[in-house]
């Protein structure tokens, strides 16, 4: 299993904030709030929020519409020497994604007991036959992008059921 935070640098908190107001704009459209920034150079290069409901494509998770942000930033496909900040753990398809664009560091917040593929279901990175390798650090902020998430949740189970009355 990956690295899980016991103390986060002042930075990596900081960019997790930008994930989090990305997660934000997704909670705004309807979508499952997680937001991710890709980061080289102490500079933001990426931004992306989860889409998959409004754009009606499976793939644009937060995750790969930062991958797609930055690429385009930077006119190349590969993303040496970034990190991605993410408020979720990624699943198999998002850090599939990672590993083809050569991403260095994955720092994410809450763990996906369900999906997540860096330590909670199976751990992805961790896995020495594949040709790709990233430092993952998990748990930055994780309260806060779990609450997030639950609030999220909570209150589409309450529209859902109120529709059924």
């Amino acid at each position: 299993m990956n690295k899980v935070c016991t103390n986060s640098s002042a930075s990596d908190i900081d960019f997790m904030y930008s994930a989090f107001e990305l997660a934000q704009q997704a909670q705004a459209i309807g979508e499952v709030p997680v937001g991710a920034i890709i980061v080289k150079d102490s500079a933001i290069i990426g931004r992306g929020y989860n889409r998959s409901i409004v754009a009606a494509d499976p793939t644009a998770h937060a995750e790969v519409m930062a991958l797609r942000d930055a690429s385009q930033n930077l006119n190349n496909y590969r993303l040496l020497d970034c990190t991605i900040y993410v408020t979720l753990e990624p699943c198999t398809m998002c850090i599939g994604a990672l590993f083809h664009a050569r991403i260095m560091r994955l720092v994410y917040a809450a763990s996906d007991p369900k999906t997540g593929v860096c330590g909670s279901v199976i751990d992805l990175p961790a896995e020495t036959r594949l040709n790709h390798h990233m430092q993952v650090t998990g748990g930055v902020l994780a309260t806060e992008a779990s609450t997030l998430l639950k609030q999220f949740f909570a209150e589409r189970r309450k529209v859902r059921g109120n529709k059924t009355k």
